[in-house]
């Protein structure tokens, strides 16, 4: 169901410029991101009408109510969920800019297509990544269709990406300016054609900052509103919480590596590879190492544990790739395999060995081989592994079967206990080669120079990143 509601048009809304041929339906979520990007579309001089998705618990509400809701509120504001409370904000931002807004409930497709999908994942002890989910069947999914059903030329979302065209006018996705905040590998998992009908303006910004100062001089209220960093459909936080109650928790053995219990768990759905916290390990291990997760067996109720170098991986298998240019088989590639996690140096090769380039396109079942030239940790199956040639994104697909390699040579395992997971996020932040605590890559040939503090702060991250879930045990 559908309802349209005329904003009022303010005085400080964007220079609109003659329309230049395009329709465009902007994705807008009530925060500052998609609200900047809405204004933004407007300013090409596209038409553009705003959209939010109410996309669980959802309720279509009555103009009136979204109205008075969207009233400035007289606390600060904080980061919400998909409610009606960002209903509202989104409301606010369409009246501000002087577009109309639409409200779709796409609750059932989230429903059957997000969430089905991560609970069944972690019913097979596998790591979802829920939103590359929602950008690829949501976002970017279901989202055009129906716009291409009203007539909309396009869509437009404030995804920090950089959509372009290569020589041969293939489609092409790249990391945005601002590292910072690169979204492009949450974005591979689209793939050329859906992104060929979208817009993402805020690839090219330098940095949130300045999206922020752009929705104040236009007189967006979501300028000062702080990002959200919870799943939208977990708004407190407690993933671990909400997989019990969705699937329930039984108590089970927790092994070592040479097959004895070390301990007990609370239930193994839900538990991570490079999990440390929330093991409640009773004593230490006999060369006084703590332990992390190296293997969730859901099926026996079981946790394996093991030493941190256990956990090194330097290959790993990738299925259902989508490739966004020509792979051939032995590329030389960067993979990264985390939101956050620094590119690593690889060679890609498919699964069985062939000699022949894989086109550019959605290749459903295609397994790939990666061989990495520098070892990962807590490589997760079920996460997203996504191919780089520089800033270029060459393809995406899912982690099935990470390989450890636990005598590979890691640089950060000697320093990585002297900085704690918290600590690695401000590390990260505050910058170990650049702005981000990556290394600059600036062609195919230049891959990420590993330092000992930026790979510590990575794989920190990387721990923080796996016990995320059990933060509120």
């Amino acid at each position: 169901m559908s309802h349209v509601r005329r904003s009022v048009r303010r005085a400080r809304s964007p220079r609109r410029l003659p329309p230049v041929g395009l329709k465009v339906l902007a994705a807008m979520s009530g925060g500052v991101d998609s609200a900047v990007a809405a204004a933004l579309a407007m300013e090409a001089g596209h038409e553009v009408v705003g959209v939010h998705l109410l996309l669980h618990g959802a309720r279509v509400l009555d103009a009136s109510a979204l109205r008075s809701a969207s009233a400035p509120a007289a606390q600060p504001p904080r980061a919400r969920s998909c409610s009606a409370d960002t209903a509202a904000d989104a409301l606010r931002a369409a009246e501000t800019l002087g577009i109309d807004l639409l409200t779709w409930d796409l609750s059932a497709e989230f429903d059957a297509l997000v969430l089905t999908p991560f609970l069944d994942a972690y019913r097979t002890g596998r790591t979802p990544n829920p939103c590359v989910r929602c950008n690829q069947d949501i976002k970017f999914g279901a989202l055009i269709t129906r716009a291409q059903d009203l007539g909309f030329d396009a869509v437009c979302t404030g995804h920090y990406a950089r959509l372009g065209a290569d020589t041969e006018g293939r489609l092409t996705l790249s990391r945005a300016r601002d590292l910072a905040k690169d979204q492009s590998y949450v974005v591979a998992g689209v793939g050329p054609d859906a992104l060929s009908r979208a817009l993402l303006p805020l690839g090219d910004f330098p940095s949130k900052a300045a999206v922020r100062e752009r929705a104040a001089a236009i007189g967006l209220t979501a300028a000062t509103k702080p990002d959200s960093t919870d799943l939208c459909f977990v708004p407190d936080g407690d993933v671990r919480s909400f997989l019990r109650s969705r699937l329930g928790a039984q108590p089970g053995p927790i092994l070592d590596e040479r097959g004895v219990q070390v301990g007990t768990h609370g239930g193994a759905v839900g538990h991570t590879m490079g999990q440390r916290r929330g093991l409640a390990l009773p004593n230490p291990a006999p060369d006084g190492h703590p332990r992390y997760v190296s293997r969730v067996d859901v099926a026996a109720n079981t946790l394996h544990v093991a030493p941190k170098h256990a956990l090194r991986t330097t290959s790993l298998e990738i299925e259902n790739l989508l490739t966004y240019a020509p792979l051939t088989p032995g590329a030389q590639v960067e993979v990264q395999v985390r939101a956050h996690g620094t590119p690593l140096p690889a060679h890609a090769s498919p699964l069985p060995a062939h000699a022949s380039p894989l086109p550019a396109r959605p290749h459903p079942g295609a397994r790939w081989r990666i061989d990495l030239l520098e070892p990962a940790w807590a490589v997760a199956p079920g996460q997203s592994a996504v191919l780089y040639q520089g800033d270029r994104v060459l393809g995406h697909g899912i982690i099935t079967n990470p390989e450890s390699s636990p005598n590979a040579e890691c640089e950060e395992s000697d320093n990585s206990g002297s900085l704690t997971a918290v600590q690695s996020v401000g590390f990260l932040a505050l910058g170990a080669g650049d702005a981000t605590g990556r290394s600059p890559i600036t062609d195919g040939s230049q891959f990420p120079v590993a330092t000992v503090d930026r790979r510590a702060a990575d794989q920190a991250l990387a721990e923080f990143e796996a016990g995320r879930d059990a933060l509120a045990f």
